[in-house]
């Protein structure tokens, strides 16, 4: 394997060998804590524009599945890991990770010390890093990532949300909405096995998705700064112009988005949530869940909202679900259809369902 080097903005060097596709990457390199679940990460959209790290020593030892996608392309811009497995179980075929990277043109470096790396970026937050293999570059390459703006400052949601509305009939009784701002597969699962689905494009003006005839409407995950401009000129108009027609359903992305279009605001998490065992405390019970979002809502900025927070994050106390005092509006900020991890929360989108019925929570 080729000689490779990791390389970080603010000059640290990890060297590595080279798998995957044959290029050199930027972004932004966050971790996750997941022991499993490396393709579900890989295609999960909120991961657009970064490097990911999987904190888990060996990666890939149960090859590649078409069950585990979350949409049709791998969003990482890069893979980071200790140890990736050349030979894995033909339980699915055997097909690598190294293939799989490669099919979309994704590099990846392994042969790094994953545990020093985690323990820097949660010491020092999330920084912008870069992949290569060219040793001589690396002067000019730390100043230009230095110089390289983060990519949560681009409008990441419009590159990976959908094009059109779209008509899923599945012969339920009621039809929901779903805003698209990078909905992985596993929401459109769960979705599909409960409702009639109208998705629609991040951008879809709020009377467009009244008049289709919806009766309530989920706001998905997705990648980048909730409070991005094109975020706010769009989704979030949107939801303010359906919070008092629909219920709604804010899950990741989607709660921060409920949480602005509001009143509130949000702010970036030093290192971020990422993996499928954060603990998270509802109605005096403890839930292990699946999260990847770099952003939360500020707690204190709910007042006068009519928001009010009813989880929150045993590690850090950050806000992970809020309730509407007076509107049928709840949200999750982690994922209750898991892919990957558990689905202990996955009675929400019975929740949901019953809240439509009932317009109450």
């Amino acid at each position: 394997m080729a000689k490779g080097y990791l390389v970080l903005e603010d000059g640290t060097v990890f060297e590595g060998e080279l798998f995957g596709a044959e290029c050199e990457t930027s972004g932004e390199v966050v971790f996750t804590t997941g022991m499993c679940g490396y393709q579900e990460s890989l295609t999960d959209p909120s991961f657009k524009g970064q490097i990911l790290v999987m904190t888990y020593p060996l990666i890939g030892n149960y090859g590649v599945a078409d069950e585990y996608y979350q949409s049709r392309s791998i969003h990482v811009r890069g893979l980071v890991v200790r140890e990736y497995c050349r030979e894995p179980s033909p339980m699915y075929g055997g097909r690598t990770i190294d293939d799989f990277l490669k099919t979309f043109g994704i590099p990846g470096i392994s042969g790094i010390d994953t545990r020093e790396l985690v323990i820097k970026i949660r010491t020092g937050g999330t920084v912008k890093g870069a992949i290569t293999s060219d040793a001589e570059g690396i002067e000019d390459l730390v100043k230009k990532l230095r110089d390289m703006p983060a990519p949560s400052e681009s409008n990441l949601v419009g590159e990976v949300s959908c094009k059109e509305i779209s008509r899923n009939d599945n012969g339920k009784e009621i039809t929901v909405g779903l805003i698209d701002c990078g909905t992985k597969s596993g929401i459109i699962r769960d979705l599909n096995a409960r409702f009639n689905v109208i998705t629609f494009p991040y951008d879809t003006p709020a009377d467009v998705i009244v008049e289709s005839g919806v009766r309530g409407v989920l706001i998905s995950n997705g990648p980048g700064d909730p409070a991005h401009p094109a975020i706010a000129k769009t989704t979030v108009r949107t939801v303010s112009g359906l919070a008092t027609q629909l219920p709604l359903f804010g899950i990741c992305f989607g709660s921060q988005l409920i949480g602005i279009a509001m009143g509130g605001s949000t702010y970036k998490l030093k290192f971020g949530h990422r993996g499928c065992n954060q603990p998270v405390k509802c109605d005096n019970r403890v839930y292990i869940t699946s999260q990847n979002h770099g952003f939360a809502v500020d707690e204190h900025s709910l007042d006068g909202t009519g928001l009010v927070v009813n989880q929150t994050n045993l590690n850090d106390g950050s806000v992970e679900g809020v309730v509407h005092r007076d509107l049928p509006i709840f949200t999750s900020q982690y994922h209750p259809e898991a892919s990957p991890g558990p689905c202990d929360t996955s009675y929400l989108f019975d929740w949901f369902g019953k809240m439509i019925k009932e317009g109450r929570l």
